[in-house]
């Protein structure tokens, strides 16, 4: 394997507009000639089938869900990042190209960081001309708030619902292109398998899930808008479907994949509070821009919030970064909550929580204003812990949310397996090791919206593609392989469910390669992993048949991918001995306990190339080259 990231030479800030130049084109009326497979239809999906149908393109889009307004992308909350600078406080392309560099502390690559800065732009533009209700000031004007990372307000927002209200523009322009016959949308529908014609991506096996019937579907390009891997610790933010199998079964068939460690633990989540508990729900990061993050001074005060004195309380962040103060990335903010948690002074029934207090904010500016900016989030806090939060401090822990890792791509969005596209949180593309807030509605968009629908061209104008039907050997091979791991799974019989084994691996994932790791947890990782997906495969029980709505089967599908995903996450971390954004190596830390890169000897990106479930995956070194920064250690204070 030899990865060619394609990065167009010249300048920084000319880079992108020269390559949408000197890619090649296809003529408008031979698009119609071209099937594109997208799967998945959140923000990154839906936007990019609607667009490549509105060129010509013809697309089969794929969910599992009954409706593309069902993805996940709706469950995002704060914002949209964008250098529009309406606030006049110094934002800039530049700006946010540097925050979201430093952000990752250094470890992405500046040409596409600054596309998307770039393209940031256009994205509000787009959404404002299809409706999208951002919020606006008394004037008229878009409104921006302030988010972690940043100094200045470039976030655009629809109160707590953004995701939601971006989703509905894609789905609505990727509805008017089902309308027009553009666009085939499969609903219920989940990939088993990508299939591999001619060392090609060429299209891939599918199973009805209300069916169970599996179907063959070629394409000349296949796009994997899929979200990211989140799930894997079992308990995390993301929706219960979410899952890895679409990106695990196309490394498997030689895409590679890239930085898998690289996980983000959001700071704002409401704590567990059980041992049943199937998800863990998000509250905005864009309540740290009013709720100030705080816990008692002493160890063990368990005082209620209200009977606790200021001059006893400690504002921890204000304290330690005071530039940014509760403002700081996520990374920073979820690191030191578990440490004064750790040192015994956390909060709630389990010690596992801080407060996020908003009475300075109500007093400063009324209960009406923060209820204008906030309510529904407010209001889905009140619903799950039945507390106020007006009246009382949310209760607020690190959780798993995000994953900067994924498979690898090319300036161009492909992966190493020629076809095979990956847009949005699937790929690992902008973030390096930790993701800014408000980046992921952005780089969904911008990957959909602008850099797909001019970079695929280029492949399919230029690569020789033999008709293929489903006839195909390869696709017959595919769905048999398909059809066996099913009726294995079926077939075991055990005495486990399948959550029972999801649970313990992602309790171990949590334990040993959660927001602190260290060489010693990570090797005893490595050991237990493929022992429980040993006796997974012996002694799990799939009730049910595989002819009808099994969502058992489905999750069984899932886990079982899983079991084998986190073998490879796991050894990424334990290769990458240094300290970088969300990624802490406890042996890799400054004397005041920040992280402490390497840079030395992990300025590159590690891809993975899969050898065979029995074998160690070939670590290839995409190096990082920086022009336009310079390799500093990070600091907010």
């Amino acid at each position: 394997m030899k990865l060619d990231s394609k990065i167009p030479a010249g300048p920084l800030a000319e880079k992108w507009t020269k390559h949408k130049f000197n890619v090649k084109l296809v003529n408008p009326s031979n698009k119609r000639k071209h099937t594109v497979i997208v799967v998945g239809t959140g923000l990154a999906g839906a936007s990019a089938a609607a667009t490549m149908s509105e060129l010509g393109y013809m697309v089969d889009a794929f969910t599992y869900s009954d409706s593309p307004r069902r993805a996940h992308s709706i469950a995002a909350q704060g914002g949209i990042n964008a250098a529009k600078n309406y606030p006049n406080d110094g934002d800039s392309i530049y700006r946010l190209f540097y925050d979201t560099i430093k952000g990752g502390d250094f470890r992405s690559r500046e040409a596409n960081v600054y596309r998307l800065a770039e393209i940031s732009n256009q994205i509000i533009d787009h959404c404002v001309a299809q409706g999208i209700p951002f919020a606006r000031e008394y004037g008229g004007y878009l409104a921006n708030r302030s988010f972690g990372g940043a100094q200045v307000s470039r976030t655009f927002y629809a109160r707590g619902q953004t995701g939601q209200q971006l989703l509905i523009g894609a789905y609505g322009a990727l509805s008017k292109e089902i309308k027009a016959g553009g666009v085939k949308m499969h609903t219920r529908t989940e990939v088993v398998d990508i299939v591999v014609i001619g060392g090609q991506a060429r299209g891939i096996i599918a199973r009805n899930l209300v069916t169970g019937e599996l179907t063959r579907h070629v394409a000349d390009a296949v796009v994997l808008a899929t979200g990211g891997y989140s799930n894997v610790f079992f308990l995390s933010t993301n929706a219960m479907n979410c899952n890895a199998s679409a990106a695990w079964r196309a490394y498997k068939k030689g895409a590679a994949f890239a930085n898998p460690c690289y996980t983000q633990i959001h700071p704002t989540c409401i704590p567990v509070h059980g041992d049943y508990q199937s998800k863990l729900t998000l509250m905005s990061e864009s309540l740290r821009n009013d709720g100030r993050i705080w816990v008692p001074k002493a160890k063990g005060d368990k005082r209620p919030a209200n009977l606790i004195p200021e001059d006893e309380r400690d504002y921890y962040l204000e304290r330690k970064y005071p530039s940014f103060g509760n403002l700081v990335p996520r990374d920073l903010a979820s690191r030191n909550a578990k440490m004064v948690c750790d040192e015994g002074r956390g909060v709630g029934p389990t010690g596992n929580a801080v407060y996020l207090d908003f009475a300075d904010a109500i007093k400063r500016l009324g209960r009406d204003n923060i209820a204008a900016k906030y309510g529904n989030l407010f209001e889905m806090y009140n619903r799950i812990t039945d507390e106020d939060p007006y009246t009382t401090p949310m209760m607020i822990f690190p959780a798993v949310h995000y994953t900067m890792g994924g498979l690898w791509v090319d300036y161009n969005l492909m992966t190493s397996l020629p076809g095979l596209y990956a847009i949005g949180e699937v790929n690992f593309s902008d973030h390096g090791a930790n993701r800014l807030g408000a980046s992921a509605l952005m780089q969904g968009l911008a990957d959909g919206y602008f850099v797909l629908p001019n970079t695929i061209n280029d492949y399919l104008a230029t690569a020789k593609l033999p008709k293929v039907g489903t006839d195909h050997p390869a696709m017959a091979e595919a769905e048999t392989a398909a059809k066996e791991k099913i009726d294995k799974l079926l077939s075991i019989k055990g005495h486990r469910t399948v959550d029972d084994f999801h649970k313990e691996l992602g309790h171990l994932l949590w334990e040993k390669c959660g927001m602190g790791r260290n060489a010693k947890g990570l090797k005893e990782a490595l050991e237990k992993i493929p022992q429980i997906r040993a006796e997974f495969w012996k002694n799990v029980n799939v009730p049910g048949s595989a002819d009808d709505l099994n969502q058992a089967l489905e999750k069984a599908n899932r886990v079982a991918d899983f079991m084998e995903f986190a073998e490879l996450l796991v050894r990424d971390a334990l290769n990458r001995a240094e300290s970088c954004g969300g990624h802490f190596r406890e042996e890799s830390q400054t004397e005041e306990g920040e992280a402490l890169r390497d840079d030395e000897n992990f300025t590159y990106v590690a891809a993975w190339e899969f050898q065979g479930l029995d074998k160690e995956p070939i670590l290839h070194k995409d190096e990082l080259v920086f022009e336009e920064v310079h390799l500093t250690q990070r600091s907010y204070k």
